[in-house]
């Protein structure tokens, strides 16, 4: 009986430490952790009423055009859209993805966010980096860098949302990394990637980089797994996500 109690306290001290050492590895701030305490009762209420676990593994989607970030949530297998946020700025407001350091323009495509990328002491509230310029930025020699999802409301840049929304957003990435998340992709589109809307925007020199952009669209359209990206031939290519 001892040896079983022994057993049991040892594995409880195994799981807190674990909890801990991956807390210790996610930036933090006084100013995070009162913007999470401040939003997490509300949003562990609402993750409850759309049946999905607040720190389960999340997704993010950008549209410029229509100023809209999705955050979704995976629910068994697949992701669930859990709330859409207006976007209050992003720079010049133009179309196209960033190409040069000082263009005013926010980057479009595929995007991951480690927990090192979340910034909670941000001259922006609170913010985190897309870690613009991937793979496909630098074959095609774009410069810049710094290119961030923040709060306050203005940007030269970057996606600005409301304090309020930034704090959820932050809270609910913070959460899925606290639970094991290592990292979660963020995919940005000039706009929702219809048949209507590429018809459009189809005399746009940016044509031939949307028609990429929209096959990872129609991956997770027909899939609702954020697709593996990868860059050959100077080119996205979408994989089925482990």
């Amino acid at each position: 009986m001892i040896k079983k109690h022994s057993l049991i306290i040892l594995f409880v001290f195994f799981v807190i430490s674990r909890v801990s050492f991956a807390e210790s590895k996610i930036p933090a701030s006084p100013r995070s952790r009162r913007a999470i305490q401040r939003v997490k009762p509300e949003l562990e209420k609402v993750f409850k009423e759309k049946n999905l676990n607040y720190g389960s593994p999340i997704f993010i989607r950008i549209f410029k055009e229509s100023m809209e970030l999705e955050i979704w949530v995976k629910s068994e297998n697949t992701f669930t859209l859990f709330k859409t946020y207006e976007i209050c700025t992003y720079g010049s407001g133009t179309l196209g993805p960033k190409t040069i350091q000082g263009d005013g323009k926010a980057p479009e495509g595929f995007y991951f966010v480690t927990p090192q990328r979340l910034n909670p002491v941000s001259n922006f509230h609170l913010s985190f980096n897309l870690g613009y310029p991937n793979k496909y930025d630098r074959t095609h020699k774009r410069t810049g860098g710094a290119l961030m999802v923040h709060g306050s409301c203005v940007s030269i840049g970057c996606y600005a949302m409301t304090n309020t929304g930034i704090e959820e957003i932050y809270a609910i990435a913070y959460a899925a990394f606290r639970n094991g998340q290592s990292f979660f992709r963020v995919h940005i589109f000039p706009f929702k990637m219809n048949k209507s809307n590429m018809e459009k925007h189809k005399q746009s020199k940016w044509i031939e980089f949307w028609n990429n952009l929209k096959e990872g669209y129609d991956f997770f359209e027909k899939n609702k797994i954020p697709p593996n990206v990868e860059v050959v031939n100077r080119k996205y290519i979408f994989e089925t996500s482990e």
